[in-house]
């Protein structure tokens, strides 16, 4: 495993975290506490430092189960959770009082008495651009609360605003083979400021596998089911915001036309990513211990050539970039 800083700082993580999301049986399948760990103790051996949860990851779930599991390591750990989706604030009661209440309760949940970075859970845009929700981190960053502070966002332009506030550290971002805006602007800005990537969905919900077939179905409550279109929040969460028959089209052109020899998709979608030396790390999830030995491989894997990278972004812009839906 490799490592990048997150900021200038000293916030060093391994280039490949742990997405929980999944933890919180969010995805269709409840996950048990014994699997938990053994996701987590396997993502440790493969020298994976940075943990990503949310306060609204099975309602608490997620963030219980890494609060257990950190009692029971001595790994030196980064736990990021965020706030700003719980029904108690989403989508326009957001305040500071809100905001520390939810700080406290994640901090109970992981059995914390700091939380190492603390990012807006992809808010609305106008509370966002409102600006004093930054200045509510500033504050709990000062009195010890939380370490850091970042944001999840949903848009080029809110991550943008986002680099320009006073005392970021990262920000987090939706970043793959097929969904490539923030390579013209986002980027190379962060880069210039250091402030750190984030990149989560680095496989698109599994489109980036190269496993799904146009009939692959999934569970009822499974976000890849029920939020196919967009019916529930933003369908750029799910299948990068393709028509899941339109992804699995354009990943099969990707598998049968781009694909390395040696590699299977995930290592090759993932080390895309990572060839980017603005990103500072991805976090995929995992449902099992054997996915997280494929996903940190690709810390050590060569870079793609430049001759790759150049077709996978022509292939984005003519064949790509006119079937994302949703706010971008």
């Amino acid at each position: 495993m490799k490592y990048r800083d997150l900021d200038y700082k000293d916030f060093t993580v391994s280039e490949v975290g742990l997405g929980c999301w999944q933890l919180g049986g969010d995805w269709g399948k409840d996950i048990s506490q014994d699997k938990a760990f053994a996701i987590m103790n396997k993502a440790v051996e493969n020298g994976v430092t940075f943990f990503d949860t949310a306060d609204v990851y099975g309602a608490g779930k997620s963030e219980e189960l890494i609060g257990k599991f950190l009692k029971s390591t001595e790994a030196n750990l980064k736990v990021a959770t965020k706030f700003g989706r719980d029904a108690s604030v989403f989508p326009d009661n957001y305040s500071e009082k809100a905001l520390r209440l939810s700080v406290e309760n994640s901090l109970k949940r992981l059995g914390l008495d700091s939380i190492d970075l603390l990012q807006l859970h992809c808010i609305p845009s106008d509370v966002l651009y409102k600006g004093e929700i930054f200045d509510w981190l500033r504050q709990l960053k000062q009195e010890g609360l939380i370490k850091a502070f970042g944001a999840s966002v949903e848009t080029i332009e809110e991550g943008l605003f986002c680099l320009e506030q006073e005392g970021i550290t990262s920000l987090q971002i939706i970043f793959n083979v097929l969904r490539q805006k923030a390579l013209d602007e986002l980027l190379p800005k962060a880069k210039e400021k250091h402030i750190g990537i984030i990149v989560r969905l680095p496989l698109a919900s599994g489109l980036l596998t190269g496993k799904f077939t146009k009939e692959t179905t999934f569970a009822e409550s499974d976000h890849r089911n029920f939020n196919r279109n967009g019916e529930a929040f933003n369908v750029g969460e799910t299948f990068a915001g393709l028509p899941f028959e339109k992804g699995v089209e354009l990943s099969t052109i990707l598998k049968e036309k781009y694909l390395p020899q040696g590699l299977s998709m995930a290592q090759f979608s993932q080390r895309w990513i990572l060839d980017h030396d603005a990103v500072t790390c991805i976090i995929p999830g995992a449902s099992s211990p054997k996915q997280i030995d494929s996903n940190c491989s690709v810390s050590e894997l060569n870079t793609l050539s430049s001759n790759l990278h150049s077709q996978l972004n022509a292939f984005y812009t003519n064949n790509i970039h006119q079937y994302i839906r949703g706010v971008y």
